[in-house]
């Protein structure tokens, strides 16, 4: 088997993908994993704050990074240990954005990359209700005992892949994307001086207080709850704005027809907006139709199983014993595929 490739996690101190304080890597070599590699690190300047709602995920605090190289001197030996290999992440679209925008705000260019999302690969050749990663590591027969430790994501995300490969038959990543009709994507090598990506505009935007908070991206005003901090329910569906035809294929989203449920850290307006810039379909009731139930309230994947779950959580979980392909995702796996605070 000539399936190679390197697996990589990250962890973040904060809404922006461009504060990255912990890195897991997984190399692998004929399906086998041959050598790991983990660095906690300080995130880049100005973006090293640590919020509560990260730390309580993965445990890092700011006094664990302390002393430690920052993201943009480290990078060297993450890209040395990475090499000319295809990059496997778990939601690649959050890994690669985080490598982008920590270079970019740290003023250094970023080499291409061609990448695999085992996310999408899992909703191909999986069945499950969620694809999160504990979800995914368990059908793939991978141990994830600690999650949320980049090493240990890293590794299971490694495994979830070889899995994938040895269902398909396939001996390499270029077999396994031919045999699922896919093109491995890739993302280009960049220059921070020859102009921004989207979301590190934007968190630059913020930081300077130029963006206004408490209002949607497309316009629409939502109201906060003065206890939760959560966005009320009143009115806030809005319209379902039409799919980005121009999105990247290879996203998560792409082609998918998102629902919103609970109450959501933004307003619903926004995060259907950011659905459909990613090429999503937004609706706003579960049909036959749905392909994917974003879950506000807190909502992790664990809840599935202790049945902590709306009304249309509910409905999610029958129409997919009835056989539909159907998923719920957390509203923060959901931010992190958009890129979003």
């Amino acid at each position: 088997m000539a399936l190679d490739f390197t697996a990589i996690d990250f962890e973040t101190a904060n809404g922006f993908r461009g504060s990255p304080c912990s890195v897991g890597l997984s190399k692998v070599r004929g399906g086998v994993v041959v050598e790991e590699a983990s660095w906690l690190m300080r995130p880049p300047e100005n973006h090293d704050h640590f919020e509560f709602h990260n730390t309580r995920i993965h445990g890092i605090r700011a006094e664990d990074v302390a002393g430690q190289p920052r993201f943009g001197e480290l990078f060297p030996e993450i890209g040395a240990f990475i090499g000319g290999d295809i990059l496997a992440a778990h939601n690649a679209a959050f890994d690669l954005g985080v490598i982008r925008s920590g270079l970019e705000v740290s003023g250094l260019p970023g080499p291409a990359y061609e990448f695999v999302c085992t996310v999408m690969l899992s909703r191909r050749c999986y069945s499950l209700v969620s694809n999160s990663l504990p979800y995914a590591a368990e059908e793939a027969g991978v141990p994830l005992v600690n999650h949320h430790d980049a090493a240990e994501d890293a590794r299971a995300c490694a495994g979830i892949l070889v899995d994938i490969a040895r269902r398909n038959n396939a001996n390499s990543i270029a077999e396994l994307y031919l045999s699922l009709g896919l093109t491995v994507p890739k993302q280009p090598a960049f220059d921070p001086s020859a102009g921004l990506s989207k979301a590190t505009l934007s968190a630059l935007a913020a930081r300077l207080g130029t963006s206004a908070g408490g209002t949607a991206g497309n316009g629409s005003v939502g109201q906060r709850d003065a206890r939760s901090g959560a966005w009320s329910t009143w009115r806030e569906e809005g319209p379902n704005p039409v799919p980005n035809a121009a999105a990247e294929p290879g996203h998560p989203l792409f082609g998918q027809t998102v629902v919103f449920t609970g109450d959501l850290a933004i307003p619903r307006p926004e995060a259907k907006s950011r659905a459909a810039d990613m090429g999503a379909r937004p609706e706003s009731r579960v049909t036959a139709r749905t392909t994917v139930l974003v879950v506000g309230d807190g909502f992790v994947a664990g809840d599935l199983r202790a049945g902590r779950l709306t009304g249309k959580a509910k409905r999610v979980l029958e129409l997919h014993a009835k056989g539909q392909q159907i998923e719920v995702v957390s509203e923060g796996e959901f931010l992190q595929m958009v890129g979003g605070n």
